[in-house]
């Protein structure tokens, strides 16, 4: 007969409820999600610069949450590897297929998941490939892609700028840089979205994602063009069609999830936090160090996996073991106090966040999705000026996960302008037809709504 256990349940809300059975913070599950930045700063003082925590399935891992702890990490591969084959977790069977961190954990031949000579190999043809790009011409293709998404709404006078525009652009900006068909874009938007959020279709649209890329691959492996994929399959590396795939499809995932979050996030803050919309209105931060400080304040992700050690060592006091999982807090590091004792104080052209990791696997497009968060925004504010929040700010709603904090919708009114700007369509979702070998689009469920002084100037005069 069992003997009820007579300690009465934490109620809900509180902290015991995010606690492992060894006493050990969660950083999963609705206490960890509701207040991200909260629990940062209970691990921070309780546990100093890094914490021991747990992720899914109660795995023990350690959240990097100084800054100095965090440069630390990144900047000796040969003390911290981007290796997952090195997680002990893993390596001991506690990482099944099916577990919610197994798509992000396991190994392919990708220069983020490799070191040494080999990770030379595979990010050399990389920051090679990229930077073959005209970055004029990048902005030229952001500007006409910002127009046509702006064309569909702006006679409306009220839009969502996180699902009509945020999350779209990014993605139409890198298919034709990859040298995909443009009409793909949209398509992939869907499916990368609803690959990266995890809903009950992500597994098919991560297969449509990689079949599309794969066929992408084999087209330009005959017929080659200004491209990504063309580059990377040219270059000296001699990168397998395999690896040219995984490459191509980290990249245009990593860029979407990244600069959609950047560009939202700043949208918000200049739509709400009267601080910031007072520098810009000042004539103190210019639209590039506006990014900056969004970069700082509310960067794309709030923690990064991950990196593995390569032996016992030591990190912030703490005593990690060989094969333990750590976690990069980007949200953390950023506003760790030893750096950032105030955080009023604007950071204006200061580029040493961590919203782009740092050492030899810092992100090798970061200058790409600036230009394109950069223009975008310019583009949107130069249509429509007089751009405001529709819905109370308490009334937003967000996502959050291990890895991000994402806003869910951001509606905004606006004067109702004339479209057709640009002498094309607004971008719709295409009807033409996919090759022949590819798989029916999948259709993820549909989702509620949820520096040029000049026009900073009129958005911002009331502020």
């Amino acid at each position: 007969m069992n003997t009820p256990d007579p300690t009465p349940a934490p109620p809900p809300g509180c902290p015991a409820h995010g606690l492992g059975t060894e006493g050990i913070r969660r950083l999963y599950g609705p206490e960890a999600e509701a207040d991200p930045r909260g629990l940062y700063e209970t691990l921070r003082a309780e546990h100093g610069a890094v914490a021991p925590v747990l992720v899914h399935g109660d795995l023990r891992a350690w959240l990097v949450l100084g800054h100095r702890e965090n440069l630390d990490v990144v900047r000796t591969p040969s003390r911290f590897s981007r290796d997952p084959r090195r997680w002990r977790a893993a390596q001991e069977g506690e990482v099944t297929p099916d577990h919610p961190l197994s798509p992000m954990t396991t190994w392919s031949p990708v220069c983020n998941f490799s070191d040494g000579s080999e990770h030379q190999r595979l990010r050399g043809a990389v920051t090679a490939s990229l930077e073959r790009f005209d970055r004029r011409g990048i902005r030229r293709s952001v500007k006409r892609f910002a127009n046509q998404l702006i064309d569909a709404f702006a006679e409306t006078g009220r839009a969502d700028l996180v699902d009509d525009f945020a999350e779209q652009l990014p993605m139409l900006v890198m298919t034709q840089i990859v040298g995909a068909p443009e009409d793909y874009g949209p398509r992939l938007v869907r499916a990368g979205r609803d690959m990266i959020r995890g809903t009950g279709t992500a597994v098919e649209s991560s297969m449509y994602v990689t079949d599309i890329l794969t066929q992408l691959v084999a087209r330009k492996r005959e017929l080659p063009g200004p491209d990504l994929t063309s580059w990377l399959l040219e270059h000296e590396a001699r990168l397998s069609d395999e690896e040219v795939m995984a490459h191509v499809r980290l990249i245009l995932i990593a860029a979407f999830e990244t600069t959609a979050n950047l560009i939202a996030n700043a949208l918000l803050m200049m739509l709400t936090d009267r601080r910031f919309r007072s520098s810009l209105s000042g004539g103190n931060m210019t639209l590039p160090d506006a990014l900056e400080q969004v970069l700082w304040d509310a960067p794309p992700l709030t923690a990064v996996l991950g990196r593995w050690a390569t032996g016992n060592t030591q990190l912030g006091g703490q005593h990690i073991k060989a094969g333990d999982m750590l976690l990069l807090g980007v949200v953390a590091g950023n506003v760790d106090p030893e750096v950032r004792p105030d955080l009023s104080v604007p950071v204006h052209g200061n580029r040493s966040h961590l919203a782009f990791s740092g050492g030899p696997h810092e992100c090798p497009g970061q200058d790409i999705g600036r230009a394109i968060a950069d223009t975008g925004i310019d583009t949107l504010l130069a249509r429509l000026p007089d751009l405001d929040l529709a819905v109370p700010e308490g009334e937003l709603q967000w996502d959050s996960s291990l890895m991000s904090h994402h806003l869910r919708a951001l509606p905004a009114a606006f004067t109702p302008k004339g479209a057709g700007v640009t002498g094309s369509a607004p971008v719709t979702a295409p009807s033409v037809p996919l090759p022949e070998a590819a798989p029916t689009p999948v259709t993820p469920p549909q989702e509620p709504h949820a520096a040029h002084r000049s026009w900073w100037s009129r958005l911002l005069g009331g502020a």
